[in-house]
């Protein structure tokens, strides 16, 4: 996309440039941001991807969830450096047209995978704890994977549609003679349109979602007496984690997209677009922070969910130190042998 402003008959200046993109330590900072999120995140997600598959064997929803979650954030960290080389080459995207719509269509579409797969396991452990007997014979392998195919079809429709009319054919800026990638500057009202509906449906949606499915799982696992005190603490450390993952991957960058996309349509005189421009322009380098810190989601997501319990801990050892006695007791995702039958419903 365009970083240059192509002014009309109303605008004052021809060859404007709305946000000025230079050469900066800034983007040495984002570049080791990435470089971080690819190694721990390719580490950590191929490490636990075989205890993982391991559960998906014995049909565990859970596993399911997790399985689907690390395939996206794989096909991300797969593309990430491409993101890496683009900073490193103080945005300067020098890979095509094609490439640039690739790794844009990975990198939005893990986080909105990632953000509705999160969900469904926040609304899977809701139903599991507040009606165990009703949802345990609707709660399948078959329900789990309808679910994560539903959200990946989804996600990744909404995303192709968007790249057939994305207006990336004129990504070179004739100004300062570079490419960028998604830099587009000012923003188009289609754009602007699209953040805010991504706020409602792809942030603050899922979020209440998140928030009233694990406030009742947390409301029914304090009054239960049939849980010890380590469970008890093993389900609120995921719930909070959760929390967490959205508060500091997700949150920032939509709460700055929304901001943007607000001061876009109030400013519609474009005798005040000076004004936009330089709201712009102080605010590139808190975005591009808060766009790279959500991609860290690839590297929490597989500790959260897998080493987070101990009893995880015990089987992915088990899984990677004695591969000769690991079998269908040993490589679970949850310990069955060692908790009660409604303890290890919850984790």
């Amino acid at each position: 996309m365009n970083v240059t402003y192509t002014p009309t008959a109303t605008t004052t200046s021809m060859n404007e440039t709305c946000v000025k993109i230079e050469d900066s330590p800034v983007s040495d900072f984002l570049m080791a941001v990435y470089i971080l999120a690819f190694i721990f995140g390719l580490t950590f997600n191929v490490l636990t991807l075989y205890p993982i598959w391991q559960q998906v064997r014995q049909q565990n929803v859970l596993g399911i969830f997790l399985l689907s979650l690390s395939i996206s954030d794989l096909l991300f960290i797969f593309t990430m450096p491409l993101w890496i080389n683009y900073y490193r080459m103080d945005h300067n995207w020098r890979l095509g047209v094609t490439s640039c719509s690739v790794a844009g269509f990975f990198y939005y579409s893990n986080m909105y995978i990632s953000i509705y797969l999160l969900c469904c396991i926040s609304v899977d452990r809701s139903l599991v704890v507040s009606y165990p007997l009703h949802f345990k014979h609707h709660r399948t392998s078959r329900y789990a994977w309808i679910q994560c195919a539903t959200v990946y079809v989804a996600v990744m429709t909404m995303h192709i549609v968007i790249l057939i009319f994305d207006n990336l054919k004129d990504v070179h800026d004739d100004t300062n003679n570079n490419d960028r990638c998604y830099e587009t500057y000012p923003m188009e009202s289609s754009v602007a349109l699209f953040n805010m509906i991504r706020m409602g449906f792809g942030f603050m949606l899922p979020l209440l979602v998140l928030g009233v499915s694990y406030w009742r799982v947390l409301a029914t696992v304090g009054k239960s007496p049939g849980l010890n005190v380590h469970a008890k603490r093993k389900v609120r450390l995921l719930s909070f984690g959760v929390i967490g993952i959205f508060s500091v991957c997700f949150a920032p960058y939509h709460i700055l997209l929304f901001a943007r996309s607000l001061v876009f349509f109030n400013v519609s005189d474009r005798t005040a677009k000076g004004y936009y421009c330089e709201f712009e322009n102080n605010m590139h380098f808190t975005f591009s922070c808060t766009l790279a810190l959500s991609s860290l989601n690839c590297v929490v997501d597989p500790v959260l969910y897998v080493l987070v319990s101990d009893g995880v801990k015990d089987t992915w050892k088990l899984c990677w130190r004695r591969p000769e006695h690991k079998g269908t007791e040993d490589c679970k995702l949850t310990s069955y042998n060692r908790e009660k039958p409604h303890d290890r419903a919850l984790i």
